[in-house]
């Protein structure tokens, strides 16, 4: 690498400068704040572990996005986390070990090989909440309803909310007896809502008709809550787990919508995101003009028993990097105060009172005459009638 090229960074890797970073820290003490007042405490996993326990209850998406490397000292593969997801629940399963449902949050950059979209971050601020040991309906409403607060805190405006639940198209997909090739295809195929695909690979199927009916309408179940009562009236031979997720998902609906300011839900019986890797009620947040994202969750059941304790588990995760591209919040200007350099005793501690009430001071160095803009400071130490005192900058 020549050195004019020495400054670059690979793709999808970017630094962050002051200004940016600035708001990402206010956003991110917010946030921070926001879950502990629901009662979920922070913990802060290792950025770098041994590969297998990165990779618990994740499919084979995330080995992909795993940047691997061998350990010196002990000759093993580790991976740098590409989502903290599992170590939190490591820390629940391993290390708390607690009876009483375990609420964890957590904020830092996690590293993939590649970016989920075009021209983004392969180098997230992860956002996550989670809830471990209830398995009701109770939990997974106050994890959405959670995320919901998150994004509303970060000023992020229009964002709409779609609902699913894995079980739907699990329970119709047993009931059919697809081959594993052929739901994995129907899967794909219902991931891209592309509905001659589908009614094209199920034409192919000895389905019996009633199950292909009801697997390719899971494309007509989108929109109000009134989708759910759709289903039920059209599905009237649907094997009982089916009926269980469709009454699973309307508990956690009725549960959000009874909060104060709970925004329109949307019903999406075709939403599989994570499909390998929720287990029930899956969530997430988009924003008009953007097709990703903006947060995304569900139930993860089981996650916990590859560390010694299955535990019923369900949150959330989000890019705060992302949110940070859409929201409303203005940047705060940065200010301060300049201070002339020197070692008198009066100015070093009226330096050192500013600092303790909050101010942000910085101190001029030897020779340096650049305007106070320079520093973001728009006041000055001055001295007047023997008194240090501050005054606006002209």
């Amino acid at each position: 690498m020549s050195t004019k090229e020495r400054w670059l960074l690979p793709d999808g890797v970017e630094e962050i400068l002051p200004a940016e970073a600035r708001r990402v820290e206010a956003l991110r003490r917010r946030l921070l704040d926001l879950f502990a007042s629901w009662g979920y405490e922070f913990v802060m996993p290792p950025l770098i572990e041994y590969l297998e326990s990165l990779q618990i209850g994740a499919s084979r998406d995330l080995d992909l996005q795993t940047f691997k490397v061998t350990d010196h000292l002990t000759g093993r593969l580790m991976g740098v986390r590409p989502d903290m997801t599992p170590q939190a629940a490591r820390i629940d399963a391993h290390y708390l070990k607690r009876e009483a449902p375990v609420r964890l949050c957590y904020l830092g950059s996690v590293l993939r090989t590649r970016p989920e979209d075009f021209g983004g971050s392969r180098e997230p601020l992860q956002l996550g909440a989670e809830l471990y040991g209830h398995a009701g309906a109770e939990a997974d409403a106050e994890i959405l309803s959670l995320m919901i607060e998150a994004l509303r805190l970060a000023e992020i405006r229009d964002a709409h909310f779609d609902l699913g639940h894995v079980g739907v198209f699990r329970g119709l997909a047993a009931q059919a007896k697809l081959s594993v090739e052929e739901e994995k295809d129907l899967f794909d195929a219902l991931q891209r809502k592309a509905r001659s695909d589908v009614e094209s690979l199920l034409a192919e199927t000895d389905v019996p008709t009633s199950s292909k009916r009801m697997l390719a309408s899971l494309l007509d179940f989108s929109g109000g809550q009134e989708v759910l009562t759709r289903a039920r009236k059209q599905w009237r031979e649907v094997p009982k787990p089916v009926t269980r997720a469709l009454d699973e998902l309307e508990a956690v609906a009725t549960l959000v919508t009874k909060r104060d300011g709970a925004p329109e839900l949307n019903f999406d019986l075709a939403e599989l995101s994570g499909y390998h890797y929720y287990t029930g009620v899956v969530f997430s947040a988009f924003v008009p003009g953007h097709g990703q994202a903006f947060a995304r969750g569900g139930r993860y059941d089981g996650i916990g028993r590859a560390f010694g304790r299955d535990r019923a588990a369900t949150g959330f995760g989000a890019d705060i990097r992302q949110w940070l591209r859409v929201s409303t919040a203005p940047a705060h200007a940065l200010t301060g105060v300049l201070a002339p350099n020197g070692h008198e005793t009066a100015l070093q501690d009226k330096i050192a009172r500013l600092r303790a009430e909050g101010e942000r001071v910085v101190a001029r160095l030897p020779g340096d005459k650049s305007p106070a803009s320079e520093f973001g400071c728009d006041r000055e130490l001055v001295k007047k009638g023997g008194s240090w005192i501050i005054q606006s900058v002209k």
